[in-house]
């Protein structure tokens, strides 16, 4: 009785899991056993006692003692094997007995006595069975139990379900959430081999007594293959992202650990294949896998190419863009009448400003999913502007900057803004190019007037040029040389002057070589009839046709005088000619803008300035640090360079550089940078002689100008530590710093927009920092596209203060597919609320309090 003393105290019931939902227990089962087990006390033929005799079932069994639960009453009874009145080993757990309560002679406790089995008596259960049957996978198998009537205890004392009394374990999922169930060998239905990771299927059952479940007629069944769906990744974010699918028009939700290999090899526009389960009532993409690029196919696009006419464009009367991803519409032509169809941002080619009233071709892509139909690869034909009689004018590009520039229009004395998006062409425009285009006025500044819809021409169709029919006469102010005499000098001919009059009006005009009509030249004081040609691309005037009309005569006094004077200007020109042999100065191109630039001279101590009209050859080849040979002019008050030659790389200054790397930081830009001070080169001072103090720093710094760079367009800013080597002028024995490079932190990002001849990435771990960069940084020639990623450098503009990107180099290999760029439309799940974020996460640290990298995690 000691040890049966112990077990008492010992069988307690465990804390229910509040994890797992009880099934709905029946009240009329309860009184249905109630019921049975008070007829078959009825028709017992066993003699009761005059004590109260009561109905009972053998819960528990042990080698000499037993359990059994109360039939008519909340009741759990201990007896020993000596008050069974038959024999204890034919008793069974389940099985119906009579019995008489007593109490324990030495604890008091109550106890089973009298025992009598009920022959042929009711099995009672107290077990409510689940209707429907679950699926699910075995975490652990079942091992026979050590100790007789286990099965039972766990039932009956609800214990939680291990494996120290050989229960198997079952997980399933419902509602989203993971549920664990214990089950034995008998639960095993047909006595199949079930081991751990079978799929299986079984009944839920619960003990109504306690709420404890297990599973039950457990078999093992094929595995159902879940349906695989496709789509692209439309989304990535810190650890989760968003996927398009392919089947229906809407995204889904899909977390990196979801991932069937490395996150970091998933990029945005992958082709991916996945299942859909639900979780917290809503679907979720798990088991994702990669694609081949090209797999996954939205739509398909006609071959046939239509032609319309623009009925809706995107912007609103306000001007600002519509909530609608497929606001524009085209109507066009078929032979069952006319039929409307959308377009999106995405599907002009080009950025430029589309009209209603535009005729334009276009194909027809066809969503799969849906079968809407859409206007794609949109293209503005040239018989628009005929029909429409929009007014065209004509210029020529004369400034060019990051993604905008002016035009000269021939009819306006104006110089008109452009943004390089509105390129019909969708060439990077030129310097000097000669363009058409409509004039506007600008929606975001109502006083100013912009140029859209712009076309380049062929070099040559604008006239330039225009010759007035009247005749004017005039006087030979300054002669100019003839071809044939000026070839051979300078390469370009002097300017002559003609005066003459209107309305008593003296006036002078220049004339060249190029405008005589006859082959000698006319001289000084001699009379000439000319026509004025006006320039439309300078808006200037000069005198054309010029033909001598009287010669001015000489005495013989005059001719001895001009026989001196011609001897005088000879010896004068040979003077002349020597004193232009004499100040020939050579340089480095160091500036190049608009229509002029900057000349460092060649003892880098100072520069000159040049117009492009004055280089011999074309001005748009010149470079930055191309090597020039020039004559200094004097005409005005500011020095020039004149007849500008290029001159082969290595003639102007040859330097000796001196082997060994040195480190160096700019205490002193150039004054190309900054125009406000006094000394022309920067300087680089050593930082091993700052560090060590020794010195007062002159002797430990190396002057450099823009000849000193290795990229010339990457200039230094102050403060930078650079890396360069020292060389020594030929000519002079001085040293200075040659082959100087920046030592900048490359940055990594994501490119984030695209628009015309900008962009902008997002800096890697800096939230929210974006910089820009000019088309022309990027490297190797690489398109762009959005989400790619790039290394780059960062570099604060002096005059403006903001961070560019340079140097914009693409890591990631594969391009974005059109398709993901091109997308039709955003849809939305309308089965569940929107949810819309009214304040970001911000961690204790100051980030947004996620720390969670990148990277596939398998968690059981």
């Amino acid at each position: 009785m000691s040890s049966a003393k112990v077990t008492w105290k010992n069988e307690q019931s465990p804390v229910k899991d509040p994890a797992i939902v009880a099934f709905q227990r029946s009240s009329e089962g309860s009184s249905a056993k109630v019921g049975a087990l008070g007829n078959a006390s009825a028709n017992n033929n066993t003699k009761l006692s005059s004590v109260l005799r009561e109905l009972g079932v053998v819960e528990k069994l042990l080698p000499t003692y037993g359990f059994l639960q109360c039939a008519n009453r909340q009741g759990r009874l201990f007896f020993h094997f000596s008050e069974v009145a038959t024999d204890a080993d034919s008793l069974r757990v389940g099985d119906l007995v009579e019995f008489q309560q007593s109490a324990d002679r030495r604890t008091g406790k109550p106890v089973a006595v009298s025992i009598v089995r009920i022959p042929n008596g009711n099995l009672v259960t107290y077990e409510i069975m689940s209707e429907k049957t679950v699926m699910g996978t075995v975490l652990a198998e079942a091992k026979a139990s050590k100790n007789q009537g286990s099965l039972s205890m766990l039932q009956s004392e609800g214990e939680a379900p291990g494996l120290l009394d050989g229960m198997g374990r079952v997980t399933y999922e419902q509602s989203g959430e993971t549920f664990f169930l214990p089950f034995a060998l008998e639960d095993i239905d047909g006595g199949q081999k079930i081991t751990a990771g079978d799929t299986v299927e079984f009944y839920i059952s619960t003990d109504e007594r306690n709420g404890n479940i297990r599973a039950r007629q457990v078999r093992k069944v094929r595995p159902i293959v879940a349906d695989l769906f496709q789509g692209v990744v439309c989304s990535l974010k810190e650890n989760y992202g968003f996927i398009e699918r392919s089947d229906v028009v809407k995204e889904i939700f899909f977390h990196f650990s979801e991932f069937q290999g490395d996150i970091e090899m998933l990029n945005l526009g992958d082709d991916v294949e996945f299942n859909i389960q639900f979780r917290n009532n809503k679907e979720v993409a798990v088991n994702i896998q990669q694609l081949p690029e090209g797999t996954v196919v939205f739509e398909d696009v006609a071959t046939e190419r239509k032609r319309g006419k623009i009925l809706k464009t995107l912007k609103s009367v306000h001007g600002r863009m519509q909530s609608d991803p497929l606001a524009g519409r085209i109507v066009y032509e078929t032979l069952k009448g006319s039929i409307e169809i959308p377009y999106g941002d995405r599907d002009q080619l080009g950025d430029y400003t589309l009209q209603a009233g535009d005729i334009v071709e276009f194909y027809i892509a066809t969503d799969r999913r849906d079968k809407l139909q859409r206007a794609t690869n949109i293209c503005l034909i040239d018989v628009t502007f005929t029909i429409s009689g929009e007014t065209r004018e004509k210029g020529f590009v004369t400034t060019l900057k990051d993604a905008f520039g002016f035009i000269r229009c021939l009819d306006r004395d104006t110089r008109m803004f452009f943004h390089f998006s509105e390129l019909l062409n969708q060439d990077e425009p030129q310097l000097q190019d000669e363009v058409e285009f409509t004039v506007i006025q600008d929606p975001t500044n109502p006083s100013r007037l912009i140029a859209i819809r712009i076309k380049v021409l062929p070099h040559g169709t604008i006239s330039v040029e225009q010759c007035l029919p009247e005749k004017y006469v005039g006087t030979i102010e300054k002669e100019v040389q003839s071809p044939k005499t000026a070839t051979g000098k300078t390469g370009v001919s002097d300017i002559g002057i003609i005066m003459y009059d209107i309305s008593g009006t003296k006036q002078t005009i220049p004339y060249s070589a190029k405008a005589l009509v006859e082959c000698c030249s006319p001289k000084n004081g001699d009379q000439v009839e000319f026509q004025i040609c006006e320039s439309r691309k300078n808006n200037t005037k000069t005198a054309a046709n010029v033909r001598i009309t009287s010669v001015k005569t000489a005495s013989k006094s005059q001719n001895k005088e001009q026989g001196s004077a011609v001897v005088v200007k000879e010896s004068a020109a040979k003077e002349s000619n020597a004193k232009e042999q004499m100040t020939k100065e050579k340089g480095f191109v160091a500036v190049l803008k608009e229509n002029c630039g900057f000349i460092e001279m060649a003892d880098h101590e100072k520069e000159v300035f040049f117009q492009f009209c004055n280089f011999d050859g074309n001005a748009s080849e010149l470079e930055l640090g191309d090597e020039v040979e020039f004559i200094l002019s004097h005409k005005t008050a500011k020095v020039s360079a004149e007849s500008i030659r290029k001159l082969p790389r290595g003639t102007v200054a040859p330097e000796e550089v001196i082997p060994g790397v040195l480190e160096g930081k700019v205490v002193r830009m150039m004054r190309i940078v900054n125009p406000d001070q006094v000394e022309y080169s920067g300087l680089i001072q050593l930082v091993e002689k700052e560090a060590e103090g020794g010195g007062n720093g002159t002797e430990a710094c190396y002057p450099y100008g823009i000849t000193s760079l290795v990229d010339k367009r990457d200039v230094p800013q102050k403060g930078e530590l650079v890396r360069f080597k020292a060389a020594v002028v030929k000519s002079s024995g001085k040293q200075r710093a040659a082959r100087v490079v920046p030592l900048r932190l490359v940055m990594r990002g994501k490119v984030d927009s695209l628009k015309g001849q900008m962009g902008a990435v997002i800096c890697e771990g800096e939230e929210g920092r974006k910089v820009s960069f000019h088309v022309s940084e990027v490297q190797d020639g690489v398109d762009l596209q959005l989400g790619d990623e790039v290394d780059f450098l960062i570099v604060r503009k002096q005059a403006t203060g903001k961070c560019v990107a340079l140097n914009v180099r693409r890591t990631s290999e594969r391009q974005r597919p059109e398709r993901l760029m091109s997308r039709l439309k955003s849809a939305t799940d309308d089965a569940g609320p929107r949810i819309v974020t009214l304040r970001q996460p911000r961690g204790p640290d100051g980030t947004n309090g996620f720390k969670l990298q990148r990277s596939a995690s398998r968690q059981i």
